[in-house]
């Protein structure tokens, strides 16, 4: 009989213990999603609210992250720094604890140690400034993609091999964090490769411009060998129109490290032969993944949902979505198989591997800086799409151009970034 007690109780403590686990994990995770949804950045930040809803559906039908669903609320960034906070502020303090968080470099500058005051799980999902982590030590803040120094090392690796004769450069970049944080690290890494180019001008355009006849009438005038410009969005759009009109890309090679967004936008305005960056390794006809049939069943939602293809910007935030899903259910293993607390998927996401549509992203580091792969190609006519598509694709290896955790970038720039890299086979080349 004392026996059989003894049973019964456990049975029963062993019960209740159960009841009190299931009673802590939540009936649904709330996650605060913040991007452009009004002013000319909403070309970009729109379509990665429309890939959310996506993939954040097709998670939830599944059975969600161990049977929570994910229930989004979408900031917008249009509003500017002291709203995004405001809001962010709001939710955290309602309840959310996790957030993904932001497109704007300045606005990832903002959020990253409000998160870490707030002990919110923020997820940098798509900005690109180095500065959100380097030298920092964040227990609850990551990056699921590369940051500025990754892609624009890559972009001078890329067009050294493309183009390695030229003698003249001019910059046209968006005048915010982004803009001249991309501008200094392009032209560390590239007077390491080519010492004697000669820097023609340097242009910074206010934010949200939709002039650039002052920029293209100096350009005119310099005819520099290569055009570079890191903008984006409608930025860009208004900026490549006009250059185009003006007949610009007859007299310079443009470099538009960030034009794969704007690709099927730009349509025929866009001439051949442009090089273009993709901002990690994104394009709906990625060589590697464009026959993939989970990548395939994702375009083919989107384009129903939105009548366009996907750009770099909705790849950035499925990868999110995938990082975070990666983390909780590393997160809840590591924990037992209970539901963990956002410190723990942070630890968790400082140590893992996920997938998007493209090459796989790892986070092995103490910064939480996500390593993702570069991708890079020239534009051309296309048969089957009334856009230019990318030829001839390179895809740059992230640890090839990622400084260490304990390096600042332009110190390794200037002391570990080896001229030898540029023979380096692991650059993978995808000849048409």
């Amino acid at each position: 009989m004392k026996t059989l007690k003894l049973a019964a109780a456990a049975a029963l403590l062993s019960g209740l213990a159960g009841w009190a686990q299931a009673a802590d994990k939540p009936q649904e995770l709330k996650i605060g999603i913040s991007t452009f949804l009004s002013g000319s950045a909403s070309v970009f930040g729109v379509p990665a609210k429309d890939a959310a809803d996506i993939l954040i559906q097709d998670i939830n039908a599944a059975g969600g992250i161990d049977g929570v669903k994910l229930v989004p609320t979408y900031i917008d960034e249009g509003g500017g720094g002291e709203k995004l906070l405001s809001e962010y502020r709001r939710l955290a303090e309602g309840g959310t604890k996790v957030m993904l968080s932001a497109i704007s470099s300045g606005h990832c500058n903002i959020v990253a140690p409000v998160a870490e005051d707030l002990k919110v799980l923020n997820v940098l999902w798509d900005c690109g400034t180095e500065k959100a982590l380097e030298g920092k030590t964040y227990k609850y803040v990551v990056r699921t993609q590369a940051n500025a120094t990754t892609e624009m090392v890559a972009q001078v690796l890329y067009l050294m091999k493309v183009k390695p004769d030229f003698k003249t450069v001019a910059i046209v970049n968006q005048d915010y964090a982004w803009g001249r944080d991309s501008r200094d690290i392009f032209l560390a890494a590239l007077k390491k490769f080519k010492p004697d180019v000669k820097v023609v001008a340097e242009m910074f355009p206010k934010f949200g411009a939709a002039d650039f006849s002052t920029e293209i009438s100096k350009l005119q005038a310099l005819r520099p060998d290569v055009i570079v410009s890191t903008s984006w969005g409608g930025d860009l759009d208004n900026f490549v129109r006009q250059a185009a009109q003006r007949n610009l890309f007859k007299n310079s090679t443009f470099v538009l490290s960030l034009a794969e967004s704007s690709l099927e936008r730009l349509g025929n305005a866009l001439p051949e032969g442009v090089y273009v960056g993709a901002r990690g390794d994104h394009y709906f006809l990625h060589p590697e993944t464009k026959d993939d049939p989970a990548h395939q069943a994702f375009i083919k939602k989107f384009h129903d949902k939105t009548k366009a293809y996907p750009i770099y910007s909705v790849y950035h935030m499925v990868q999110a979505i995938q990082g975070l899903k990666a983390g909780y259910e590393k997160a809840i293993k590591d924990n037992g198989g209970a539901w963990p607390a956002p410190e723990q998927v942070a630890a968790a996401m400082h140590d893992v591997t996920f997938k998007g549509f493209g090459r796989p992203v790892r986070i092995h580091r103490a910064d939480g800086q996500g390593l993702e792969d570069q991708l890079f190609g020239v534009t051309k006519k296309s048969d089957k799409y009334p856009f230019k598509v990318l030829s001839n694709i390179t895809i740059v290896p992230a640890e090839l151009v990622t400084p260490g955790v304990s390096d600042t970038s332009m110190d390794w720039i200037a002391n570990k970034l080896d001229a030898k890299t540029l023979q380096s086979d692991t650059i993978q080349v995808f000849k048409d």
